[in-house]
């Protein structure tokens, strides 16, 4: 379907002349005091992640490519890569590890993850905003040091490096944020 340039949102995906689909990074509208207004927009192939940067009239047709977005949750990994099953129908999706990247430790067994496919294959992938790590490893809790703000090094049970409040030992189970491993508070259940 083809759009105006400048309706172009950043998670967009559009389809350029070369017939490859890029996923659209960032994308901001230029209005100069002269000449024509633009659309600036910085791009990914989907097929091998190389960046792209391209300027359009704000005017400008572009094919966009419409992506389905529907939850799926986690089942296992294995060499084919990381497998999703679509809780509607049931029907089972590997989603190679390129396309997992730096998410891949925060995945656990039974966590319903958001992805976006196109043409039944993956693109891309959303995790929860929060989720439950077990503290396997981190320094023994000292008397006394509670009241402190300062934050110790622990290790957790997904293997991921984080810092957390002095009174947290390990065994705790505590939640952690998806995008960048840090502490949110020590686990409810």
């Amino acid at each position: 379907m083809k759009v105006i340039a400048s309706s172009l949102r950043k998670g967009n995906v559009v389809e350029r002349e070369d017939g490859k689909l890029y996923v659209i990074l960032f994308a901001e509208n230029i209005h100069p005091g002269k000449g024509t207004p633009v659309t600036q927009l910085d791009m990914r192939r989907i097929s091998d992640g190389t960046k792209v940067s391209e300027r359009y009239r704000t005017t400008e047709q572009v094919e966009r490519a419409f992506v389905e977005e529907r939850d799926h949750t986690f089942l296992y990994a294995d060499g084919e890569g990381f497998h999703f099953m679509n809780p509607e129908s049931f029907e089972q999706l590997a989603v190679p590890e390129s396309v997992i990247g730096d998410a891949a430790p925060y995945l656990q067994e039974g966590m319903t993850v958001q992805l976006s496919v196109y043409d039944n294959s993956a693109i891309a992938i959303e995790l929860p905003q929060r989720a439950i790590y077990e503290v396997v490893e981190t320094e023994p809790t000292t008397k006394g040091q509670t009241a402190s703000s300062s934050y110790k090094p622990a290790v957790l049970s997904n293997g991921v490096r984080t810092l957390v409040p002095p009174h947290i030992a390990t065994g705790t189970r505590i939640v952690v944020m998806t995008a960048d491993g840090s502490y949110v508070e020590r686990a409810k259940d």
